[in-house]
């Protein structure tokens, strides 16, 4: 297995949180896809955003917290890329790979919070 360092978790998140609003910049001028893309923009972004403050954690249990709320955020990310998918574009790349994204960065959150509730034991 590849070790990877925080940096990784943090530039991943970062990068998705561009690419989210790269494609809601794209997505049509209708109600549904100005209300959903709010959603994904707040969404999206805030992953990157939980994960650098659980990098400045006050606490092993501050930066599980911070942790859940990126992997609640990714998940909720995964959401709206799916509604967008099915619903405002359907079967474009970008978007695919949005979801792909997504499920991987909450694979690898949800590790994260594993493992430090492991060595928090």
């Amino acid at each position: 297995m590849v070790q990877r360092s925080p940096a990784d978790i943090q530039k991943r998140t970062f990068d998705f949180g561009v690419r989210v609003i790269r494609l809601v910049d794209k997505l049509p001028r209708t109600l549904a896809a100005t209300e959903i893309g709010k959603q994904l923009l707040r969404s999206g972004t805030s992953v990157g955003a939980n994960v650098q403050e659980a990098d400045a954690a006050e606490s092993r249990s501050d930066f599980i917290h911070k942790m859940s709320i990126a992997l609640k955020e990714a998940r909720e990310s995964r959401y709206w890329l799916s509604l967008i998918d099915t619903a405002i574009v359907q079967n474009t790349d970008e978007v695919k790979t949005l979801i792909q994204e997504s499920t991987e960065l909450t694979k690898i959150l949800f590790t994260i919070i594993a493992n430090a509730r492991k060595a928090r034991r």
